[in-house]
């Protein structure tokens, strides 16, 4: 997305639109954009920079880390804000922090089931190996006697 900062009036521009979905280049077979990365920013300029708020999303395809299965995740960041430091250009490319804040808004475990619009069919947490428990006073015991 880019912003030609000579076509910002002064009391600042509001812009929406979309990047291709190519715009991520992500290299992780589990995870893949569906969705163009739409942008609805509103831009102005101060004390040398150009500044964005508002709001950027998409849809990624993921694998869920419990069952395996694929399902898809919208990813919605309302509260987009950036401001970038204008070195005499004409034109400042946001694409960059766009995907950025985007990727980190990605659950690094994702679960089909973590929208609430979903069960996982994986095993149930009954199933799952759990750790054995042991009462905090044992476990902090041995520390609670070291002299240090």
């Amino acid at each position: 997305m880019k912003i030609h900062i000579l076509q910002i009036p002064e009391d600042g521009k509001h812009v929406e639109g979309e990047d291709p979905a190519s715009v991520f280049a992500l290299e992780e077979e589990t995870v893949e954009a569906v969705a163009p990365l739409a942008y609805s920013l509103d831009v102005g300029l101060s004390d040398g920079g150009l500044f964005a708020t508002g709001e950027i999303s998409t849809v990624f395809r993921m694998q869920c880390v419990t069952c395996l299965e694929y399902f898809e995740l919208p990813v919605v960041v309302d509260d987009f804000a950036c401001q970038v430091e204008l070195t005499g250009r004409e034109e400042v490319d946001l694409t960059d922090l766009l995907r950025e804040d985007i990727l980190l808004a990605l659950p690094p475990h994702p679960h089909c089931d973590g929208t609430g619009q979903h069960t996982c069919s994986g095993p149930p947490k009954s199933a799952q190996k759990t750790l054995p428990t042991e009462s905090p006073r044992k476990v902090w015991g041995d520390l609670d006697r070291l002299k240090l």
